[in-house]
């Protein structure tokens, strides 16, 4: 929409813009098309848009073919942008992006986020739709160049802080321009940028444990201009030890140390612990035949190696609203990283019954206890890693307590968008789990 249009517009749906709402309209249309260009847009993406005021960003989506779901929290504009574009690929959810389930986004098979964020709560609407691990594929967010200055800040620079790690963490950030204020109407009082940003590759950084990283971050950021080692001195006792194998001068403050030594730093203040270790023994599985008959036991390692048959279960946890605990499984694991799972799950070891295999994987797993129902018995396949799984469910409300060694994260889904996200990312899970879920499903549609 041209500049010389948009008062005109806004008069006969009677809008004023709201600075509260951070309401301030792109009206260069070449900038608009550059920004959706940016975004790789193509008709097998579901965009999502945040803030679509007058519709800048959605006519060039819509164009490209792609699927758009634009949040909007003006009633006025809603009923203006149903108005303007009468086209089945675009649904408009009348709302704060705030209060948005994320988890709906899981549904689709490739996912876009794209948005001109109000600037007083662009830091919560990237910490919310980013919450590792997220279901989007990439951003392309206008924000306050002030903040996309943050974002991609390098060590020793003062933008460099608390957010830019948070974020980077995760996700790659790239700058891509500065935005004149003069673009938008009402124009604001400072400049914006527009910045891209992806999702790491899963072995691009080492591994750690996120919520000790956030916590460390935190306080060492807490005061800048204080010495990182008298900031973290309940963490890191032993503070000039740790500078020396961290190559950083040990009266260094926060903003001095990469990506990377931040890592390092939680690693050795809590090492990511492997899921058996070298000096343990080895798991002796209970092997069994085709009928699932104990034949004996046999090494974790030779049972895989040679594709014997053995038992596993699998428990599926569902609180009091019927949503499902899925598990994001630990980067660690020698079978299926980085994969969604059942609520807990795990071998039967040697002279191991299924029953006592269920409670025990719920308590080393997510450090939890309650009834468990035998569902079914799933045979030996392919799809199951050649295991006979028995399957449970339990109810539960309280704390769970995951173990970082195994998992990554937990989260309840809907069971219906659990549904939808097997048929749109088949790949997102392990294999065992998708087939205990069709068995629960066929029992409880």
């Amino acid at each position: 929409m041209k500049l010389s249009e948009i008062p005109a517009v806004l008069r006969e749906i009677g809008v004023s813009p709201v600075k509260s709402l951070g309401q301030n309209f792109l009206h260069d249309r070449n900038l608009a098309r550059w920004i959706v260009d940016q975004a790789n847009v193509t008709a097998d993406d579901y965009v999502v848009e945040i803030g679509p005021g007058l519709g800048a960003l959605t006519e060039f989506a819509l164009a490209k073919g792609a699927r758009v779901l634009a949040i909007e929290k003006d009633k006025r504009l809603v009923q203006f942008l149903r108005n303007k574009f009468a086209n089945e690929n675009l649904e408009i959810s009348h709302g704060d992006a705030l209060e948005f389930d994320t988890r709906v986004l899981y549904a689709q098979s490739r996912v876009k986020l794209v948005g001109n964020l109000p600037y007083y709560i662009s830091s919560q609407l990237l910490l919310k739709f980013l919450e590792y691990p997220s279901p989007i594929w990439l951003m392309l967010l206008m924000l306050q160049k002030e903040l996309a200055t943050r974002l991609g800040a390098a060590p020793r620079t003062k933008d460099y802080g608390a957010l830019t790690l948070q974020i980077q963490l995760h996700n790659r950030v790239e700058y891509l321009r500065t935005v004149s204020a003069n673009v938008f109407l009402p124009k604001p009082d400072v400049d914006s940028a527009l910045v891209r940003i992806t999702p790491r590759n899963e072995d691009e950084l080492s591994p750690c444990k996120f919520a000790i990283f956030e916590k460390l971050v935190r306080r060492g950021f807490s005061q800048r201009r204080k010495q990182l080692g008298k900031l973290i001195r309940e963490e890191a006792s032993d503070w000039e030890t740790i500078a020396a194998e961290l190559a950083v001068n040990p009266r260094a403050r926060a903003e001095e140390l990469s990506l990377e030594q931040w890592i390092a730093l939680t690693n050795r203040i809590d090492p990511m612990m492997p899921v058996t270790s070298e000096d343990a023994p080895e798991e002796q599985f209970q092997v069994v035949d085709q009928h699932d008959v104990p034949t004996g036991g046999a090494p974790r390692s030779q049972v895989h190696a040679n594709n014997l048959l053995h038992r596993a279960v699998h428990v599926l946890i569902f609180g009091s609203t019927g949503e499902v605990l899925l598990q994001f499984r630990s980067s660690s694991k020698d079978r299926h990283p980085l994969k969604w799972d059942s609520s807990a799950a795990g071998h039967v070891n040697a002279e191991e019954a299924y029953d006592q295999t269920a409670r025990r994987e719920l308590l080393e797993e997510l450090g939890i206890e309650t009834v468990l129902t035998r569902v079914a018995k799933l045979p030996a396949s392919e799809r199951t890693d050649r295991e006979f799984i028995c399957l449970y469910h339990g109810s539960y409300d309280g704390e769970l307590r995951p173990n970082p060694a195994e998992i990554e994260a937990v989260r309840y889904f809907p069971p219906g968008i659990v549904d939808q996200w097997i048929n749109a990312r088949p790949d997102n899970f392990a294999p065992g789990f998708v087939e205990c879920w069709k068995v629960w499903r066929e029992k409880n549609p």
